[in-house]
């Protein structure tokens, strides 16, 4: 034994403290469905084959062994044991992603963590209705969506509102007709056709090949 190792056993005062080592905090099939057992569990369901009956439906593709040793840990604990709550960016991604597009598990910690905080679900519905108009050319909705965020305590979404209100009109039009400018587009093939003359011809050619060039 090398004395780290040593060390470790001695200072250790629970057997939790030697939890440690290359296997620990590794991803596991269970995480995404940690907060629905958490969820189960707090509702007064203990019964691990129970829970992995439910959880099986929901896509969850792991052992019933996985389920059980996370509620035998939970059993055992002196405090509750929760799963690690996600990050700020994995939260974001969840929202600004279409919901057919969410697994079960990322819909349901995605469910846990708006039932906690009001503001966030209130943000969330914005977001896919603003989602929702811009991907299905709603822009007549458009002013009704702008006056309810400006009545919600969103000072996030106050921003955008303002930036869009400065050019309602345009917005609207953006959001409704199927035409659009298509600028970048067309200054990438400009300079495509001036790279090809530079040095052949003249400015008037040049225009004759802008002008009528596909």
């Amino acid at each position: 034994m090398t004395y780290r190792t040593v060390k470790l056993l001695a200072d250790a005062t629970t057997p939790e403290d030697l939890f440690h080592g290359q296997w620990q905090g590794r991803p596991s099939v269970l995480d995404e469905y940690r907060p629905y057992l958490d969820d189960c569990w707090n509702q007064g369901c203990t019964n691990s084959w129970k829970a992995w009956e439910e959880t099986v439906p929901l896509g969850y593709k792991g052992s019933y062994q996985r389920v059980r040793a996370y509620f035998r840990t939970k059993r055992l604990s002196a405090d509750p044991v929760t799963a690690p709550p996600p990050t700020p960016r994995t939260v974001a991604g969840w929202i600004l992603r279409h919901p057919d597009f969410l697994s079960d598990g990322e819909q349901l910690r995605l469910k846990a963590v708006l039932a906690h905080c009001a503001e966030l679900e209130a943000l969330t519905g914005r977001v896919r209705s603003f989602a929702q108009i811009l991907t299905e050319r709603q822009g007549q909705r458009l002013p009704e969506w702008l006056d309810a965020v400006h009545q919600d305590n969103l000072p996030g979404l106050h921003t955008l509102a303002a930036g869009i209100d400065r050019d309602r009109d345009a917005v609207i039009a953006g959001f409704t007709l199927p035409w659009n400018s298509g600028v970048e587009g067309h200054v990438n093939r400009i300079k495509m056709l001036k790279r090809q003359m530079f040095g052949r011809a003249g400015f008037a050619l040049l225009r004759k090949r802008v002008l009528l060039a596909p």
